[in-house]
């Protein structure tokens, strides 16, 4: 099944050809403001209504995140051979550092930096650069502590296509990516029964058009199984926090004006619009307050 969340916090169930929604919320009786993580952690059961004549044509609902504002965003640095080596050759790290950044495991997005697809983009600065980075996601069905790998694989409800958005520069990796729409997750939830392997799927990025990444998920360096055991050595993973396992060589400027087509086999695709703020980063007016 496809889950998707639509218009004002609706959980609905997307058709087989993606064309159209059937709602859930109302059939179901859900209240929550994360509809999504209600339905995970109470009785039901959409199996019944995957069949059911579609509520709304898809292009008729605004789309929205899976889940709106996940506890946590969990992201795996540098996870495909191919990007870490276009990193160093960019200098965005050097060798030193990628052996450090190994060390120091996942890193956190701000669940306020989420969107959906259809929400779009907004860069904040027009003097700095801001990437694109597309990415296997997936929500997580239980809480879950202290697992091994194995274990890990049941704890994932299902999986989604994450835009990871990067300011680059030299502040704190948390910062650099968790400016508000820098997290666009959508357009549906797979629930992991429908995927055979999500370490075998096609991620392709288009940026006006132009293919940019082109990865399969079996390059990556940890699985996300993997992701999940070291994650939950540190932290208890909730039900709806969302794990995302980085992305491929091919990540390239954004500007005002792109259009970013995202695309992973099994999961769905979705189209995302990129703006720009007419603000800049050397003016930001940053002065010291308080006491001294």
């Amino acid at each position: 099944m496809r889950f998707v969340r639509y218009d004002d916090n609706q959980l609905g169930l997307l058709t087989d050809d993606g064309t159209g929604v059937i709602d859930l919320t109302d059939r179901l009786g859900l209240e929550s403001q994360e509809p999504l993580v209600e339905y995970i952690q109470g009785d039901y059961d959409a199996a019944e209504y995957e069949d059911a004549d579609p509520d709304h044509d898809v292009d008729d609902v605004h789309v929205g995140s899976p889940v709106g504002r996940p506890g946590k965003v969990v992201a795996a640095p540098l996870n495909y051979e191919n990007h870490i080596e276009e990193a160093i050759a960019d200098k965005d790290i050097t060798t030193e550092e990628w052996f450090s950044i190994k060390d120091k495991g996942y890193f956190l997005k701000a669940p306020s930096s989420v969107v959906g697809p259809d929400h779009g983009i907004e860069l904040p600065f027009a003097d700095r650069r801001t990437d694109h980075e597309v990415e296997l996601a997936f929500v997580m069905g239980e809480e879950t502590k202290d697992v091994t790998a194995e274990e890990a694989w049941d704890k994932i409800f299902g999986y989604t296509i994450l835009l990871d958005i990067s300011l680059r520069g030299d502040q704190d990796r948390s910062n650099r990516k968790s400016y508000d729409t820098f997290c666009v997750i959508g357009p549906c939830v797979v629930t992991a029964d429908e995927v055979d392997d999500p370490q075998d799927l096609r991620m392709q990025l288009d940026l006006n058009g132009k293919r940019r990444q082109d990865e399969n998920t079996g390059d990556m360096v940890y699985t996300c199984a993997d992701i999940v055991q070291y994650a939950s050595l540190g932290a208890t993973l909730e039900v709806g926090d969302v794990l995302t396992t980085g992305t491929p060589e091919g990540v390239s400027e954004l500007h005002g004006g792109d259009t970013i087509d995202a695309k992973i086999e099994d999961v769905g695709s979705m189209t995302v619009d990129v703006t720009e703020r007419e603000v800049s980063y050397a003016d930001a007016d940053v002065t010291k307050g308080g006491q001294e």
